[in-house]
């Protein structure tokens, strides 16, 4: 994430669309809490043909947390309508500015020119979408949440579980390189890091980057599990944590 965004006030409007084709209601609210993190969802709009049995999921929650369904009728068979409904609804809104970000909600890479447009305008947009996901939308949002890590761990299957570097001790080595990048990148003279600033890079170098993915919650936890390649130094009687590369 850019530091000059400023996700997480109070007063930071964001409009979520959802590609009601492309994800799944189960996790509706877990996707509107990780949205509410950034800041007020002020729009909330699901896309999709509601004359399809495949809707069916959607209907019982989104009175439940007040999403408006948009109908988009399938003109062609085959062909995925709710894309382009979907983006022609996200500019005009962009164009209105009544909202500081957007969240688009898909695994679809149909997405990637609206994420590239919209942060070409200088207004923030994530993107909500499954490990799937298509490279390219990924690398066109400023952040990137995959659906998976908004479940709870009692809830992920024992084959991602074991996945998880929490669970088996190993530290992939795209890992340690990814990590190793960004501390380069916001090093100072002392040859400390601050922990702030290695999670605003991180969120540069790959937007789907998330602690959540190596089964920590936030990056403290994660760095003391790599203790090999890092070490973690506490400053302000441990308001401020810093983190040193460790000479290998």
């Amino acid at each position: 994430m850019n530091e000059d965004t400023k996700t997480g006030e109070s007063n930071f409007k964001i409009a979520i669309l959802i590609d009601g084709e492309n994800a799944q209601p189960a996790l509706l609210g877990h996707i509107l809490s990780e949205v509410a993190k950034k800041g007020i969802v002020t729009i909330r709009r699901i896309y999709g043909d509601w004359t399809s049995p495949h809707m069916n999921g959607w209907k019982s929650i989104l009175h439940t947390y007040a999403v408006q369904p948009m109908q988009q009728f399938k003109y062609t068979t085959g062909k995925n309508s709710t894309d382009s409904s979907l983006i022609i609804d996200a500019m005009d809104i962009l164009h209105e500015k009544v909202v500081d970000g957007f969240c688009i909600v898909s695994s679809d890479s149909d997405y990637t020119r609206l994420a590239t447009r919209i942060r070409e305008s200088g207004v923030f947009v994530m993107g909500m979408g499954q490990k799937k996901t298509p490279q390219p939308f990924v690398k066109a949002c400023e952040l990137f949440v995959y659906t998976e890590n908004l479940i709870d761990k009692t809830d992920i299957s024992s084959e991602e579980s074991r996945k998880s570097l929490k669970k088996t001790g190993e530290a992939p080595a795209e890992l340690i390189n990814l990590l190793k990048e960004a501390f380069n990148m916001v090093v100072q003279e002392d040859e400390l890091a601050y922990l702030g600033k290695i999670g605003e890079a991180l969120r540069k170098l790959d937007p789907s980057f998330d602690t959540r993915t190596y089964g920590f919650k936030t990056m403290t936890p994660l760095f003391r599990s790599l203790s090999d390649y890092f070490e973690i130094i506490t400053k302000d009687s441990g308001k401020s944590v810093y983190i040193k590369l460790k000479e290998k």
